[in-house]
């Protein structure tokens, strides 16, 4: 399992992404790209959330891939030192065990929230390195999820989270690697992607 470009880019959508809640507006670093930290999934399992957020989001404010973010917004400046950190998790680091637990309310959206302990682990690792460095959010625990809709009526987000709840068993979700994203406001760029390479003990 190769380390490349991990892109979360839904081309040729352009303009500001305030679809996500996971990307709170304004960016703390004015003028630079502020980097965002997610976990990747399985090829699977990155399909099947896509295809929902592709059904399920309004159109003109779905330009991401569906995503599990760690981290909000790490300093540009530290791209080069968080590369090097996350070659070593990633080298040492087994493929984090993890499953989906529920469906949930955003209000005017849906999402599934994640249990994994071996991620948050990884993620505290990083909080870790990074702790000066670190917006208030980003200190705070956050709760697991992949994001599906937003930004729609309360009764749409009712009416999904009825329909995708009838049918939910919790199950196991693939975790494979961890990325780092630009955000310039708009569809995020591609920093870099590691696979979890570490043998289970």
């Amino acid at each position: 399992m190769g380390d490349g470009k991990s892109g979360m880019t839904r081309p040729p959508q352009a303009g500001p992404d305030h679809s996500d809640p996971d990307h709170p507006p304004p960016v703390r670093f004015p003028g630079a790209a502020p980097i965002i930290v997610t976990a990747t999934m399985g090829a699977a399992d990155q399909r099947h959330f896509d295809a929902l957020r592709t059904a399920h989001f309004p159109t003109e404010r779905n330009h991401l891939a569906a995503h599990i973010t760690l981290f909000h917004q790490l300093p540009p400046s530290a791209l080069d030192e968080l590369d090097r950190l996350l070659r070593r998790i990633a080298a040492d680091t087994p493929p984090p065990a993890a499953m989906l637990r529920e469906v949930y309310s955003l209000g005017q959206g849906t999402a599934f929230r994640i249990d994994s302990p071996g991620l948050m682990a990884v993620r505290e690792r990083i909080a870790d390195h990074f702790a000066g460095m670190l917006t208030a959010q980003d200190r705070g625990t956050p709760r697991l999820h992949i994001t599906v809709q937003n930004k729609v009526t309360a009764a749409e987000a009712r009416a999904l989270l009825a329909r995708l709840a009838a049918d939910f068993r919790p199950r196991p979700l693939a975790i494979a690697g961890i990325a780092a994203h630009h955000y310039r406001g708009g569809p995020w760029e591609a920093a870099f992607a590691r696979k979890f390479r570490g043998v289970r003990a």
